[in-house]
């Protein structure tokens, strides 16, 4: 499907539903990067922006990209909102076409998925080489879908983490796989609903 079907659809999704007022950070995200030094970050993906604001009140310097213009136009008001226009930037990018430059501490891509083209090998791999020495590249991947998500499929399969690894395909003389686990949670969406989900977890740091 072309690209512009691609925008039409995210831009469908973001309008369709009320803009967040205080989006919330990924569990796996604050798990995994509450213990690391601040530095450059970059989130894949960027949604509702609850990860970006998160890592920029953490000290972050954040590039928060979407290919959803409302959706980056809602987190850009949420950043000026919350006096953080120092430490974030939210910018429109079509990750099938092009990735952003820029050498980051960590990347973040969570649930990364949608019904167009997109090589998601290719992405993660760019964002792979866009680690510095030490940078972490986090990503998390439905291993089931919720309610209210908006890929009903019942005939999907989520690929395993270590499958993910294997696609990405990285010299292991350079990037080490430090974490790749299935673990569930309980998981909230509109109106309170709750439910059991269960993520892919793959966090893979840059050694050299």
């Amino acid at each position: 499907m072309a690209t512009t079907d691609a925008v039409a659809f995210w831009d469908g999704v973001y309008a369709a539903r009320p803009a967040a007022s205080d989006p919330q950070p990924n569990t796996r995200l604050t798990e995994t990067v509450t213990d690391l030094p601040p530095g450059d970050a970059l989130d894949l993906g960027c949604g509702d922006g609850g990860d970006a604001l998160w890592l920029a009140r953490q000290g972050w310097h954040v590039t928060a990209a979407d290919i959803s213009a409302v959706a980056v136009e809602r987190l850009a008001a949420l950043v000026r909102s919350r006096g953080l226009g120092e430490r974030v930037i939210a910018v429109r990018r079509d990750l099938h076409k092009a990735f952003p430059s820029g050498g980051f501490d960590l990347i973040c891509a969570h649930y990364l998925h949608t019904p167009f083209h997109l090589d998601r090998a290719s992405v993660l791999r760019s964002a792979a080489h866009a680690l510095r020495a030490g940078g972490r590249l986090l990503v998390v991947d439905h291993g089931s879908a919720a309610p209210w998500s908006w890929d009903q499929n019942p005939d999907i399969r989520y690929p395993s983490p270590w499958a993910v690894a294997v696609d990405i395909d990285l010299d292991p003389a350079t990037w080490t796989v430090e974490r790749a686990d299935t673990p569930r949670r309980i998981a909230t969406g509109p109106g309170g609903r709750t439910a059991e989900v269960t993520d892919h977890v793959l966090l893979i740091r840059r050694t050299g």
